[in-house]
């Protein structure tokens, strides 16, 4: 899936523009396949941007989350610190969950809502309360990194027991 396609077999029904509750959404030209982009409002929000990621493209879908939260309303700090916490759970999907995922970015009422899922083999979700060590056989630092700066965030395993879906939100103020 180079470039960020999509394969068909992921759900995503909208083809390479992504969807928007089965309405498709057009990307702005020049735009990478398998991304959507726009305002199309929901029961959920306003949805931003939706796409697949691999290793290869997750530094582009670092940039596009950037500039649609910046569009969003969210800026300084508070920007860096959302864009740092979508960029872990995005790589931690890379590495762990099978080399790819699925970002979806909402503006809700009162804050910006990024959702991460993938197809990896799941896991028992815990989020260290304090720094894990360095070593490499600690794992956790992104999920710790993540759930500190932000104001909620929330691991959910697939019912089937593979995959995970990561929820993350930043108040708007």
């Amino acid at each position: 899936m180079p470039g960020g396609e999509t394969d068909g077999g992921t759900g995503d029904t909208g083809g390479p523009s992504g969807s928007v509750l089965g309405a498709p959404v057009d990307p702005p030209a020049g735009t990478p396949a398998g991304t959507s982009v726009g305002g199309a409002p929901d029961r959920r929000g306003t949805l931003l941007l939706t796409r697949h990621f691999t290793g290869e493209n997750l530094p582009q879908v670092r940039a596009q989350v950037e500039d649609a939260a910046a569009a969003a309303g969210l800026g300084g700090v508070r920007l860096g610190e959302f864009t740092l916490a979508v960029s872990e759970i995005a790589a931690n999907a890379v590495e762990h969950a099978g080399g790819r995922g699925r970002l979806e970015l909402r503006r809700l009422p009162d804050e910006l809502e990024c959702r991460i899922t993938d197809d990896g083999p799941g896991f028992v979700p815990a989020i260290p309360e304090l720094l894990p060590g360095l070593t490499e056989g600690c794992r956790g630092r992104g999920l710790w990194l993540a759930h500190l700066v932000t104001d909620r965030l929330t691991v959910t395993p697939d019912t089937t027991g593979t995959g995970a879906e990561v929820t993350l939100a930043l108040r708007l103020t």
